[in-house]
């Protein structure tokens, strides 16, 4: 069943304590106290943002898209939506959605999956894993390759098809749209701005996302 659930954010940007651009292709990764509200701007339309978000006390407990999927009985991700965590622990909750769909089933880019997908002379092309481990190793110490783990898709569109396939589809986002999720437990949050050029999810065109953060 998909989940189309517009909410709009009340939150103002010039009262935001945080306010950064994500060049295309490049990653970020930043600590979240509980109460606070990460939003993920598209600012220029069917952009991907592969993310991952961790427990900051027990970075062991990350993400987990099972716990997620199962505890709202959905695999589409909305307002509403409480992200879980491994140990399903509540890390996050969606608090507005302008976009309406959010993937945590295709997983992240990788030099791998690209000559699967695509073509064997992808594999040198710059990819969500590479971004990923980069941002890892330059955070802190205690993140290893074993801390990447199946991530969401912001603004990515993958339906699933009534056969159980997955369909990399033209993106149903637009420029402005934006999610923003509101930190439950101390949180680390990791982005790779998805640098892909080989499927239509973000019309063959990388570009840049914004990210702002408010105390509440």
């Amino acid at each position: 069943m998909a989940v189309l659930n517009y909410t709009e954010s009340s939150r103002k940007v010039e009262e935001a304590i945080y306010d950064r651009v994500i060049p295309s292709g490049e990653g970020w990764m930043h600590e979240l106290e509980p109460g606070q509200v990460l939003r993920i701007v598209d600012l220029e339309g069917n952009q991907a943002a592969d993310t991952l978000f961790y427990h900051a006390e027990d970075p062991e407990d990350h993400y987990s898209a099972v716990a997620t999927m199962l505890g709202q009985k959905n695999i589409y991700l909305s307002t509403g939506t409480v992200l879980r965590s491994e140990s399903n622990k509540e890390l996050l909750k969606i608090v507005a959605d302008t976009c309406g769909r959010h993937d945590t089933l295709g997983g992240a880019c990788s030099a791998q999956s690209n000559t699967v997908r695509y073509a064997h002379d992808t594999l040198p092309m710059h990819n969500c894993r590479d971004t990923f481990m980069l941002q890892l190793s330059k955070y802190d110490e205690r993140y290893t390759k074993r801390d990447l783990a199946p991530n969401i898709n912001f603004f990515m569109n993958v339906p699933v098809t009534s056969d159980g396939g997955l369909t990399f589809a033209d993106g149903v986002s637009a420029p402005g749209r934006y999610v923003e999720v509101q930190s439950i437990v101390k949180t680390v949050a990791l982005i790779s701005n998805c640098p892909q050029l080989n499927n239509p999810c973000n019309a063959y065109n990388p570009t840049p996302v914004r990210v702002l953060i408010w105390d509440k």
